[in-house]
């Protein structure tokens, strides 16, 4: 997470007032944005974010960590794609998403939005195939 309890806005210093914007709510709009991205399966989580996903709570930020340095905002992405995807097709796809979402939301430019893909989840087998492939082991006893 970012050092800083928050972020400023420069462009509204000396208007009405400052504009500040905390790490948690940078984080949020980035989760939404990745997981929107079409081939993103999930976003990585915890232990306890399963928890309360459990309970019908949504994180949001989970599978975001976002860091702030002297080159500026980072944002690192951590997510599993659905198999058959284009990877760097859809990993450009969230770094897009999430730079225009940041920027159109709250007028922040991000340094770099780093992209790691911790799985692939394979697609869904039917449960007839599971059937049939039962009856084919009883046959061969």
């Amino acid at each position: 997470m970012a050092e800083e309890s928050t972020v400023a806005i420069n462009e509204t210093k000396g208007t009405l007032g400052e504009i500040e914007v905390a790490p948690e709510v940078i984080e949020v709009i980035s989760g939404i944005a990745a997981n929107k991205v079409e081939g993103v399966y999930a976003m990585q989580g915890k232990l306890s974010s399963g928890v309360s996903e459990l309970f019908g709570r949504v994180d949001h930020k989970k599978g975001v960590h976002l860091t702030a340095d002297e080159d500026g905002l980072k944002v690192d992405i951590y997510c599993y794609f659905i198999y058959g995807v284009s990877v760097p097709k859809v990993a450009l796809e969230i770094q897009e998403k999430v730079r225009e979402q940041l920027l159109q939301m709250t007028d922040i430019t991000l340094a770099e939005v780093n992209v790691h893909i911790v799985g692939i989840v394979p697609e869904k087998t039917e449960l007839q195939e599971l059937l049939d492939l039962d009856d084919e082991e009883d046959g061969d006893e």
